[in-house]
């Protein structure tokens, strides 16, 4: 059963002040950086987006989408800031809470194992139950539709009805997927205005 705001919010500062991935770390190693987990909401919250983890703007920031993968994601939900962040519409709950570092190739590593092992379930049953949660990119996908997710990405998302009405998967906004987009382009198409309808409706 979901928990009060208050509840919520003790919740909120016990993650804030978490400090698994640097003193009780995996096999994967300590944090590179001094932790800053960035998680969003209350519970009049009724839109969940349900997301990877920090980059590294959002991790100096400490705004979750404050880069441009967030523009395009406002823009797939037909909202402005002002909307996406008034925390009593939409909630933000990454994967991993905290900015993973970087990999030889200088991309973002996957999120932090630790945080959902922690505090994932934690979360969720402290919620009120969401109208509709956005799960964005494959590892959150693997971790909220519950084996129901298919072999790839593409597949995943080619059946978004299936996982509806509370679970919309997406890829992930960023712009190294921008060459996804123009080779499936059912999903601009099919899903985005679906998507709009939705987000208008619960933030109305």
């Amino acid at each position: 059963m979901a928990g009060s705001q208050a509840q919520l919010s003790k919740l909120f500062k016990e993650i804030r002040a978490c400090r698994n991935c640097v003193d009780e770390p995996g096999r994967r190693g300590p944090l590179p950086h001094a932790p800053r987990p960035i998680i969003r909401g209350n519970a009049k919250a009724r839109i969940c987006i349900a997301g990877q983890a920090p980059g590294t703007p959002v991790h100096a920031s400490g705004v979750p989408f404050d880069d441009p993968s967030g523009d395009r994601l406002r823009d797939w939900m037909g909202i402005h800031r002002d909307v996406f962040y008034d925390e009593s519409r939409i909630a933000i709950v990454p994967m991993g809470f905290c900015f993973p570092g970087l990999d030889a190739k200088g991309g973002d590593k996957p999120p932090r194992p630790e945080c959902a092992k922690a505090w994932r379930e934690k979360v969720f049953s402290s919620f009120p139950d969401f109208e509709l949660i956005l799960v964005v990119g494959g590892y959150a996908q693997k971790w909220h539709l519950s084996g129901r997710a298919k072999g790839t990405l593409t597949e995943t998302v080619q059946v978004w009805r299936d996982y509806g009405p509370t679970y919309l998967p997406l890829p992930h906004p960023s712009w190294r997927n921008t060459g996804w987009l123009k080779k499936n382009p059912w999903f601009g198409r099919d899903v985005l205005p679906a998507l709009k309808r939705e987000v208008a409706r619960l933030t109305a």
